[in-house]
C-alpha cells in the first residue's frame, strides 16, 4: 500500500532539491505524514464508530463506552499530537454521548462512568507523548536515510542519462532498508580508450560491502583512464582489492567498453551474463567463451583474464544486472526471476530513445517486483545502455 523502497535513475544525477527537503521528504514518508490526515486519522475514528455502534446495538443495559479507550492507542500510531489529541477529542465527546444514551445516571453508575473518563484522559495524554517520541524516532531515522543516500550518491557518482555515445537507464535498489546503500555498484566513464562500463556485485551486504565497494570503484575510475585494455583495467583493480579488502571477500564483476562502432568488448569476472535484446525483441545471453574469477580471488586461479567481443549496433539494447535481478525468488513457488524469458518483450524497441529506454527499464523492475510479490530480499540493479553513434547496424564477427 506504502512504498517502502525507492530504486534509483541517473536521470537527475545531483540529487536536485536542497538537502533539507529531502530530508523532509524522507521524514514525511517514515513517519506516513505524507499521507492526507483523513487517511491516517480513519483507523481512530473507525474505532470510534464501531465502539458507540455496538453500544448502541446491544441495548440500554449494557453500558460498552468504557471500550473506547481503545481510541487513543491506535491514534499514537498514525497522528501528530495534536491531531491526536483532536481525534481523542471526538472520542471523549462520544462518551457522553452514550452515557446519556445508556441512562448512566444513579450513583454506582456515576463513579463507573468518572472512573471510565479518568482512564480515557490518562491514556489520551499517554498516547500523546507516546506519537511524540514516533515522530522524534522517525526524525532521527530520516537523518540516518538522507545521510546514508548522500554516500551512496558520493559513492556511486551516479552518471548522467548520456555518457560519451551511450544512452543509460538504472534501477538501483538496497537491501539496507534502514541505511539505503549496498554492495551493487556501477560506472560508466568516457575515457581515452573508448566509453568504459564497469558493474559488480560484492559479496555480502550493509557497510562491509560499502567499503569493498568503494575500494573496487575508486580503482576502476583510476584504471579506467590509464590501462589500455580491459584486462589492465581489472588486473589493477584485482591490486587494489588484495591490498585494502580483508581475505575471503570479493567481487563478481563485468567490464564493458565501446571504442569501435557495432562492436562491444566484455570481459566477465564470475558475473551475471549481459544479455543483448535485438530489434525483433529477442534475448541473447552474452556467455563468456572463456570466463574469468571474481574479483578478490585473482591468486587462486592460473592464467590470465581474456575478453571477447559481440556485436552490438543502435537497434539493440545491453541488459546487465546483479544476481539480486536474477535470484529474486516468485512470492509463490520461489521460483527465481527468469529475466532472459522476460525481457525481451518488456525492452523491444527501447532503443528509439532515451525515454523508451527509461520506460523498458522500468517495466521490467515492475515485473520483477510483480514476481516477487512487491519486496526484494538482495541489492538489486538494472543497467540497460543504447550506443547513439554511427553503426548502422550489428557487425558480423568472425568466429
Amino acid at each position: 500500500m506504502f512504498p517502502i523502497r525507492r530504486a534509483r535513475s541517473p536521470s537527475d544525477p545531483t540529487g536536485a532539491g536542497q538537502p533539507s527537503a529531502r530530508r523532509r521528504g524522507a521524514l514525511l514518508a517514515v513517519d506516513l505524514l505524507d499521507i492526507p490526515f483523513r487517511r491516517r486519522a480513519a483507523p481512530a475514528l473507525l474505532a470510534i464508530v464501531l465502539v458507540g455502534l455496538a453500544d448502541l446495538l446491544s441495548g440500554r443495559d449494557r453500558y460498552l463506552a468504557p471500550l473506547m479507550t481503545v481510541v487513543p492507542s491506535i491514534a499514537a500510531l498514525t497522528l501528530r499530537p495534536r491531531e491526536l489529541l483532536g481525534v481523542c477529542g471526538v472520542g471523549l465527546l462520544a462518551v457522553f454521548g452514550l452515557s446519556h444514551y445508556d441512562r448512566v445516571d444513579t450513583i454506582n453508575d456515576a463513579r463507573f462512568l468518572w472512573g471510565a473518563m479518568i482512564s480515557y484522559l490518562l491514556l489520551t495524554v499517554f498516547s500523546a507523548w507516546v506519537a511524540k517520541i514516533r515522530m522524534r524516532r522517525a526524525a532521527a531515522f530520516a537523518a540516518v536515510s538522507s545521510v546514508a543516500e548522500a554516500a551512496q550518491r558520493a559513492l556511486l557518482r551516479l552518471p548522467g542519462p548520456v555518457v560519451g555515445p551511450l544512452h543509460l537507464a538504472v534501477r538501483y535498489v538496497s537491501a539496507a532498508d534502514a541505511s539505503q546503500i549496498g554492495g551493487d555498484l556501477y560506472s560508466v566513464l568516457e575515457t581515452p580508450h573508448g566509453t568504459r562500463v564497469a558493474v559488480g556485485d560484492v559479496r555480502g551486504k550493509g557497510l562491509g560491502a560499502v567499503q569493498t565497494a568503494a575500494v573496487v570503484l575508486g580503482a576502476f575510475r583510476e584504471a579506467a583512464y590509464d590501462e589500455a585494455g580491459l584486462c589492465g583495467v581489472a588486473a589493477r583493480i584485482e591490486a587494489s582489492v588484495e591490498r585494502h579488502v580483508p581475505d575471503g571477500e570479493f567481487t563478481t564483476a563485468l567490464f564493458a567498453e565501446f571504442r569501435r562502432p557495432g562492436v562491444v568488448e566484455l570481459l566477465q569476472c564470475g558475473h551475471v551474463s549481459p544479455i543483448r535484446v535485438d530489434q525483433e525483441g529477442r534475448a541473447h545471453v552474452l556467455d563468456a567463451p572463456d570466463p574469468w574469477v571474481p574479483l578478490g580471488l585473482g591468486r587462486l586461479a592460473v592464467g590470465e583474464p581474456s575478453t571477447w567481443e559481440q556485436a552490438f549496433g543502435t537497434e539493440d539494447v545491453l541488459v546487465l544486472c546483479t544476481d539480486g535481478v536474477i535470484e529474486a525468488r516468485h512470492r509463490g513457488n520461489g521460483a527465481f526471476y527468469p529475466l532472459a524469458e522476460r525481457v525481451g518483450p518488456l525492452v523491444c524497441g527501447a532503443a528509439r530513445s532515451a525515454a523508451e529506454l527509461e520506460a523498458a527499464v522500468g517495466r521490467v523492475y515492475a515485473d520483477l517486483l510483480a514476481h516477487t510479490g512487491g519486496e526484494l530480499r538482495d541489492d538489486a540493479l538494472l543497467l540497460f545502455i543504447t550506443r547513439t553513434d554511427g553503426a548502422q547496424g550489428p557487425h558480423i564477427l568472425p568466429g
